[in-house]
């Protein structure tokens, strides 16, 4: 049994889709990866992947599973913007009064 292709789209990743990963990106959205689904059959040159789409707050608005053309995704030209839980990251939250 052959080995499933090794991922090229990790964790944490922040991919921009658009019309060159599918059809479907009509409107292009913004992604955290989750994972890559390797273990899935596909075209060559396709994956499986499971991700958040990200909103202009950078907040995940849904999970997904989406089937994208692995050469047609590239990397968020910018990042979305802070969340307020990174924002204070680091600042020690005051516990009691």
């Amino acid at each position: 049994m052959p080995d499933a292709p090794k991922p090229t789209m990790k964790a944490g990743d922040l991919v921009h889709l658009t019309r060159a990963a599918s059809p479907q990106f009509v409107r292009p959205i913004t992604v955290r990866v989750i994972r890559e689904l390797t273990d899935r059959h596909t075209y060559h040159g396709w994956t499986w992947i499971e991700a958040y789409e990200l909103g202009p707050d950078g907040n995940a608005r849904a999970k997904r599973a989406l089937f994208v053309l692995r050469e047609g995704v590239g990397p968020s030209p910018s990042g979305p913007p802070e969340t307020a839980h990174q924002q204070i990251r680091g600042v020690p939250l005051r516990v009691g009064r």
